[in-house]
């Protein structure tokens, strides 16, 4: 008995869940354009979730954009501290910015898995975004250039935590360590946290269940355009169109909370 005890004090942190009210959308009435928003809770065992931080880069040719990143790195840091004291993975997506953490064992960590076979896509519906970002999104009329050489230093990359900008690599990955829920934070939401090969789309495609943390993200979206809300509202929009179409959301401060308590 006293050696099950024992045991049973030395259990990782991971063998706990972590229970997270979800929020999606559900068009109760099928064809009848309208959506009933919908709260679910899931237990989601820590040795089964990642975190994915995606293109929270050092800097942006937007300058408004840039403003909103740095703002975001000071509530985004300490969760995901405490998320990886707490046994959940930390996956790095910067892209483009791979040179940078060439010779980060984080970055050889990943590297030294074996590619696995991928699976056929899942067929889902894919309807457009309900803003206009076909000029770039940028409200503080800037102009493009490459304004990025590594992720944001405000977001420490530490442990076992891993570096990729390739989704057959971060999905090999996964699937190498057994993990099946991928919360995704970063920018910009209606772009790379939707459309790059580590993101949204294409893990939700390959059966993976993402999750957006909605309140550790940003899109890129100008008033001037479609359908001339504000820059919040319309970061609002893609978050609901993501709940309707792709995955549910969660609050960063219900995953905390649900962190504490799978203690």
């Amino acid at each position: 008995m006293r050696f099950l005890i024992a045991l049973a004090a030395l259990a990782p942190l991971w063998a706990a869940d972590l229970l997270l009210p979800l929020r999606t959308r559900v068009e109760t009435f099928k064809g009848s354009g309208v959506w009933d928003e919908v709260r679910v809770e899931r237990a989601l065992p820590v040795h089964q979730t990642a975190i994915l931080i995606c293109d929270m880069w050092d800097n942006h040719w937007c300058t408004g954009a840039a403003r909103r990143v740095d703002e975001l790195v000071k509530r985004m840091a300490p969760l995901i501290d405490e998320a990886r004291d707490r046994g959940v993975q930390i996956i790095h997506s910067p892209s483009e910015v791979m040179n940078f953490y060439a010779d980060a064992p984080q970055r050889q960590r990943i590297l030294r898995i074996a590619a696995v076979e991928l699976p056929p896509n899942l067929n889902l519906s894919d309807p457009p975004l309900p803003i206009d970002d076909s000029t770039g999104g940028c409200e503080t009329g800037d102009k493009f250039y490459k304004a990025w050489s590594r992720q944001h230093a405000g977001l420490r990359i530490s442990g076992n935590d891993v570096i990729s900008d390739k989704g057959t690599e971060v999905y090999s990955y996964l699937q190498e360590k057994g993990l099946q829920n991928l919360l995704v934070m970063g920018v910009h939401t209606n772009m790379c946290v939707l459309n790059r090969t580590f993101a949204i789309k294409q893990m939700t495609k390959w059966g993976k269940r993402c999750i957006l943390v909605r309140d550790l993200t940003d899109a890129m979206y100008d008033p001037a355009k479609r359908p001339f809300v504000s820059h919040e509202a319309g970061t609002n929009l893609v978050i609901e169109h993501i709940e309707k179409y792709w995955a549910p959301t969660v609050l960063s401060a219900d995953f905390q909370r649900a962190l504490r308590q799978a203690q």
